[in-house]
């Protein structure tokens, strides 16, 4: 089962460069991960401080590998410094197909 997360973030005033830094240094070390297919960050084209980051993985004990990782607990950590707001963590897997 593939796990899709959207994790929604929004920068405190000043703060928008330092949120998209800490987002982007996340892709690679994301990507290595075994269980990582894909990590984006996205940013709102009206407001430049909310950033989005679309992530899937190959199940749930892939995600809560990736808690658990060195580049993820410092990327926290700054995150708790620059979010204007608590970050907002979707978890998503495929709708089922109707007939």
């Amino acid at each position: 089962m593939t796990l899709t997360v959207i994790a929604e973030c929004l920068a405190a005033p000043g703060q928008e460069d330092r949120l998209r830094t800490a987002l982007e240094g996340m892709i690679e070390p994301s990507l290595d991960e075994p269980g990582c297919l894909a990590y984006r960050p996205y940013t709102d084209r009206n407001q430049p401080g909310r950033m989005a980051v679309v992530e899937q993985w190959t199940g749930p004990e892939a995600l809560a590998e990736h808690f658990e990782t060195p580049h993820f607990r410092h990327v926290a950590q700054v995150l708790d410094l620059v979010l204007a707001e608590p970050m907002t963590i979707r978890r998503l897997v495929d709708a089922p197909v109707t007939s």
